[in-house]
Formats: C-alpha cells, sequence, structure tokens
C-alpha cells in the first residue's frame, strides 16, 4: 500500500465547500487503496490579507513577527479540513509544521528545511489517521516558527514526499503546466510531461505552477510531481526525471517574470573588490540577485546593473546606496517598469540559431534587449515590461506553433 502526499493551494481550499471538494480527492485516494498525507496552504487571499494587516502597523514589519503571523493562516486551513474530512467519515489530525517536525534554518520569511521528523506521521497512518500538515511552515531547533516563503508549501509536500518515500501531486487551479500563460498565450498547450531540470528553470523565470524550492527538492530525491487541477478529473502534467522525457523539444515553455527590479550604479570605479564588495552586502542581507550586466571600461570607471526582486527592491536600493557611497560611485538608479522574458528547453542543447531567432522576434514587435543571460536549456531577455505579454506571444507563435520538434530516441 503506497503513501501519496497531496498538496492543495489556496484556491483549492478557497471556501468550505472547496475544502469539502478536496477532501473528497482524499477519500477517492484512500478507496484507491494508498494511504494519504495532505498538505494545506491557507485559504485564498488569508496570507495577503495578513501582510496588509502587518502593513498598516510597520512598512517592513519584524521578519520573527512575521513568520508568527503569517502561519496562523496555514493553521485555520489544516483544521478545517481535517474537520471536513472527520465529518466525511475519515479520521484525520491536523498538524502545524512544528509538531510534525518540520525543522528549518533561521532564516525568518525564507527558511530552508534541513530535516523532517517521519515517526509521528508513520503513527498515524498506521493508526488510520489522514495527517493534515500545514504547508509553509516550520520550526527552527530553538523553537522559533518559520515560514518557506511565498508557494513554500509546495515544498512542504515535495519534501515530505521525500522524507516519506512518497508520491506527490500538487492540486491547483490549474490542468497542469503549460507551454506558457493561458490567460496571456490562449493557444498555451498543457504539457504531458516535464524534465526536472526545465520545469526548475521555467519556476525560477516567473512560471507560477511551482516553487522553484519544491522542484529543487523532487530533483534531487527523484520525486515525480503530479500537478493537476483540483475542480476537474483529467490528467495533469508529470514532473519527472530527463530520461522519461521521450521528445526533446528546442523550448518546452515561454514564461515572463514582471517581480523584478533593476538596480543601475552608475559609474563605479573600474577596480578588482568592487564587485565582490557590492554582492557581498547583498548577499549579507539574503537578497538574491538575478541578471547582472557590467558595461565596458571608460576612463577607470564603468556601469553595472543587476536585478532583484521587487519585493527586496527598496532594501536592496538601501544597501548599494550605501556600498555605491563607499566605494565613491555617482548614483544609484532603481528601474520597477522591467519584466524578463525566457524560453526554455531540454533541445537548446542541441539546437542552434535559438538566441538569434529569440532575438529577432523581439526587434521584429519593437522590443528592445536590456540584458541577456543564457544557461544550457534556457535565455532570457530584460525588457521594458509593458511589452511582457506582446513578448510571450510573439515568442510562442514562433517556437511552439511554428516551431519543429527535435525528436530524440532513449538510447538502450
Amino acid at each position: 500500500m503506497g503513501i501519496v502526499v497531496q498538496k492543495f493551494g489556496g484556491t483549492s481550499v478557497g471556501s468550505l465547500e472547496r475544502i469539502e471538494n478536496a477532501a473528497k480527492r482524499v477519500l477517492d485516494t484512500l478507496k484507491r487503496g494508498n494511504r494519504a498525507i495532505v498538505v494545506s496552504s491557507a485559504m485564498a487571499g488569508d496570507t495577503d490579507g495578513l501582510i496588509e494587516l502587518a502593513k498598516r502597523i510597520s512598512e517592513f514589519p519584524n521578519e520573527r513577527e512575521m513568520d508568527m503571523l503569517l502561519a496562523t493562516g496555514e493553521q485555520k486551513a489544516i483544521s478545517l479540513f481535517a474537520m471536513t474530512l472527520r465529518k466525511l467519515g475519515c479520521p484525520a489530525v491536523s498538524l502545524c509544521g512544528w509538531q510534525v517536525p518540520i525543522v528549518t534554518d533561521d532564516v525568518h520569511t525564507k527558511a530552508r528545511i534541513m530535516k523532517i521528523g517521519t515517526q509521528r506521521l508513520r503513527n498515524l497512518l498506521e493508526e488510520g489517521y489522514v495527517p493534515v500538515v500545514a504547508g509553509f511552515q516550520g520550526v527552527t531547533d530553538d523553537w522559533e516558527i518559520t515560514t518557506l516563503g511565498r508557494g513554500g508549501s509546495d515544498t512542504t509536500a515535495v519534501a515530505l514526499a521525500a522524507a516519506m518515500g512518497a508520491d506527490c501531486e500538487i492540486y491547483t487551479d490549474v490542468t497542469g503546466v503549460f507551454t506558457a500563460d493561458p490567460r496571456v498565450v490562449p493557444n498555451a498547450r498543457k504539457l504531458e510531461k516535464i524534465s526536472y531540470e526545465e520545469m526548475l528553470e521555467l519556476a525560477s523565470l516567473g512560471a507560477k505552477v511551482m516553487q522553484i524550492r519544491s522542484v529543487e527538492f523532487a530533483a534531487k530525491y527523484k520525486v515525480r510531481i503530479h500537478v493537476r487541477s483540483s475542480f476537474e478529473e483529467e490528467e495533469g502534467t508529470w514532473i519527472v526525471p530527463e530520461d522519461e522525457i521521450m521528445e526533446k523539444v528546442a523550448v518546452r515553455g515561454i514564461t515572463v517574470d514582471t517581480k523584478e527590479s533593476r538596480i543601475t550604479v552608475v559609474r563605479v570605479p573600474d577596480q578588482p573588490g568592487i564587485a565582490a564588495k557590492l554582492f557581498k552586502a547583498l548577499g549579507e542581507a539574503h537578497i538574491v540577485v538575478d541578471m547582472i550586466v557590467q558595461n565596458i571600461s571608460h576612463e577607470g570607471y564603468t556601469d553595472m546593473s543587476f536585478t532583484v526582486s521587487k519585493n527586496d527592491a527598496q532594501k536592496a536600493e538601501e544597501i548599494v546606496n550605501k556600498v555605491a557611497r563607499e566605494i565613491g560611485a555617482k548614483e544609484v538608479v532603481r528601474d520597477d517598469r522591467v519584466a524578463k522574458v525566457s524560453i526554455v528547453g531540454l533541445g537548446m542543447r542541441s539546437s542552434y540559431g535559438t538566441a538569434a531567432k529569440m532575438f529577432e522576434v523581439l526587434s521584429n514587435n519593437g522590443i528592445n534587449i536590456m540584458a541577456i543571460s543564457t544557461s544550457e536549456i534556457k535565455i532570457s531577455c530584460l525588457i521594458d515590461e509593458k511589452y511582457a505579454e506582446l513578448a510571450v506571444r510573439a515568442l510562442h507563435e514562433a517556437f511552439i506553433e511554428d516551431g519543429e520538434e527535435i525528436k530524440v530516441e532513449n538510447e538502450s
């Protein structure tokens, strides 16, 4: 008898009626002879409402207290979920992160899971209960409540699946992973399978289906994930190892991220150690830096630009301003009206001309490129935010709708 971890997102538990619908999904899993562990997000809108309450008190609330506050959203949801299962005749017990326990480091609002205790979960399963675990939250060795960042319930679910040797189902408000956001590109296609590596790139580049750290966990521990709809019965998308992907297309997905800001340090002395000093300060503040561009030196000075999450932009700007004064830079300029559009696909490793085609498509649509970053299987361009949707539609038409597949047979 197998174990299945079933994670339900905020929209899937957005009302008592939806919680009952999700609970019936769990009952179906039990009827098929499996044992189930549920992971639930907060009810839709609850986390945003709690953040808004905190912002009314302080623009930059204390991060420890924010974790205490935000963890209550999931606690409410898991209690209602367990009550619903019991009403339907299924024994269930709700558990906060600290009750499992899900042990994390001590970085508040962005904690990382260090270890998971499984004995209590195994005991509950043996006794016939369905554990309903709060997503998104954990506890430090010093018993401080932490949260894993937005979308952290995905990470909770995959980590539990890895720890329990279980399969993982992610229930959401979409029917799977698409070649682009269907709300932007009506012709977007649902993918039957996608590799960990491709999903990791898409998640890091703005796709909202999965949180990046959850995919990292899945890849590390080889947890197969089934992303599917809470509201429809159809098969979703499987996130699997690369060797299960039969067709390696040049571009499997296109995504855009409008939640980044560009910070430019103007007229920086072009000397060894300057970049290290700047980015060390940002790293010590737990700010993730994405695209970095440094111009050619002129008369001993250069300009340096990089992107960060909009949520970190103000904090990053303050840090950079301080460092800029120390190193004698002229000024710091911040631009919140940027977007990062990206194409992703395993087939890029063996195809040529992909970058040229991407640049040509953007150029033909009057879209200027501010910065470029690449990896083996992705190309990203920083553009003006007002062109974000146009860029996605144009690239989807060029690479997905009109593109040719590269088919690779598995070697025996």
